[in-house]
């Protein structure tokens, strides 16, 4: 396809910006706060995601999501699907925070802890140690094929693969046992949703994070789109301050830029040559920008070695680029502040109070009651019990809520085992005069023997005739 020539026509430029050939970015390795952060950031990321599944807690994995066993080991806790709330628990507070961070100081999470960037980051330093700075890495891919770039070449996407293979491993790695999982690795014996799910995950980082790049970014992730939506005037975002830099212009530091009557921008490109998307700030706020304050950290070196104040490109907001008051901590950050503190306290105060047990009691619906023999009044019940804790345990089931109750179980003690789901029929019986209404509401309680801690109570309906006869 051949290149289409920019043209004045906003439907051109369109075009051009959908059917232009990709021309790759080559960031240049910038040094600064915001760098540092950056490095350690990805470090405490990929660290952990390595890291973790290794770790072992008891006798199981510390983490582990056990799909086929439906089990979830996060460290000392042990989830099963009906503590499937507490994900939705998580997401939740999850898109709160994005929406709270992303109010107060744009796009954090993608300059600094998205997964795209993260890998990314990681595989440009690999490409750098392999390939060398930005300079050689454009002169070599301008020359020809030679010995030397076919070499270095394979090199670079031989580590690349490796490391994409050591990340679709460590992915399976979570739903796995990882020690299994090596195991059947280096036996040769992977089962076959094991090796796909490495390969697929696996190749999904090589191309995400050696080829794509900043398209992921720029066109597949919808974050960039509705990010607008979550900003306002008095958000934090990188700014290009225009008063200042303007005029820009290229000069000896011995030049005086006010009798020259040129701004503080030197116009060296070193903002544009840093960005990982390729935008220049100096063109204003734009959708591709992802925030991790490259630009910023760049800028900065040039204005210290020209004796100019730092803070041409920083993070500023749209208020006081404009000489207005800003207001950071404003009522709509609280608000977030706020919701996601209650949220947070109320998730960490749930699973610290959870019970691993579960009562679920299902009514006989084929009949409302029948009366017995001896002219009690009679429901029959199912009971659901299940054991989510590591270890067995002996119950005991009771009934409350109404005078003179009785349960009529085919054992009084039920020893259920670790992880283990029964179903028990329960007949509850009551004379009928101490029946109030047709219609009450009867307590089961769940305690088990050995663990005074391990006690539910459930609510049923026990059906009758009319208040206080047959």
């Amino acid at each position: 396809m051949t290149d289409i020539q920019p043209t004045s026509s906003p439907d051109a430029v369109v075009e051009d910006e959908l059917y232009a050939k990709r021309q790759k970015i080559y960031p240049r390795e910038v040094h600064g706060v915001f760098a540092g952060l950056r490095v350690l950031g990805v470090a405490a990321l990929l660290g952990l995601y390595y890291v973790v599944p290794w770790l072992r807690w008891n006798d199981h994995q510390a983490v582990l999501f056990d799909l086929p066993a439906r089990k979830f080991y996060i460290f000392g806790l042990t989830f099963w699907p009906q503590d499937f709330f507490y994900l939705a628990w998580l997401l939740v507070i999850a898109a709160l925070s994005l929406f709270f961070f992303t109010a107060l100081a744009g796009r954090l999470w993608c300059g600094y802890a998205c997964p795209q960037t993260v890998w990314t980051e990681l595989f440009l330093w690999i490409e750098r140690k392999v390939e060398g700075d930005r300079g050689k890495q454009m002169k070599l891919d301008k020359s020809g094929m030679n010995a030397k770039k076919f070499r270095l070449k394979t090199l670079k996407h031989a580590l690349w693969l490796s490391l994409s293979a050591v990340t679709g491993f460590t992915f399976v790695g979570y739903f796995t046992p990882i020690t299994e999982l090596w195991g059947s690795l280096l036996a040769l014996t992977l089962g076959p949703w094991e090796t796909f799910w490495i390969i697929f995950y696996g190749f999904a980082t090589y191309g995400n994070a050696g080829w794509m790049r900043e398209q992921v970014c720029i066109y597949m992730c919808p974050y960039a789109r509705f990010q607008s939506a979550m900003f306002d005037r008095d958000t934090l975002v990188i700014s290009y301050d225009e008063k200042r830099g303007e005029p820009r212009g290229s000069r000896k530091r011995s030049v005086d830029r006010h009798v020259a009557g040129l701004g503080d921008c030197i116009d060296c490109t070193l903002c544009v040559q840093v960005c990982p998307t390729g935008i220049d700030i100096r063109n204003g706020l734009q959708y591709q920008c992802i925030g991790c304050a490259a630009c910023v950290d760049a800028c900065d070196e040039v204005m210290e070695k020209m004796n100019y104040p730092k803070g041409l490109i920083r993070y500023t907001t749209e208020n006081a680029m404009e000489g207005k008051i800003a207001h950071v901590f404003r009522a709509r950050i609280a608000v977030y502040a706020l919701f996601l503190l209650a949220l947070s306290g109320g998730l960490v105060y749930s699973i610290s109070q959870r019970v691993p047990i579960e009562l679920d009691i299902i009514r006989d619906r084929n009949m409302l009651y029948r009366e017995t023999d001896a002219g009690l009044v009679e429901n029959v019940y199912t009971l659901k019990l299940i054991n989510m804790d590591e270890r067995p345990h002996r119950y005991r089931v009771s009934v409350a809520g109404l005078p003179g109750l009785q349960i009529d179980m085919q054992q009084d003690i039920i020893e259920i085992g670790a992880g283990e789901v029964r179903d028990f029929p329960v007949r509850v019986r009551i004379d009928p005069i101490n029946l109030q209404r047709p219609s009450n509401e009867i307590a089961f309680t769940l305690a088990a023997q050995d663990d005074d801690a391990l006690t539910t109570t459930q609510t049923g309906r026990f059906i009758g005739p009319a208040a206080g006869g047959h």
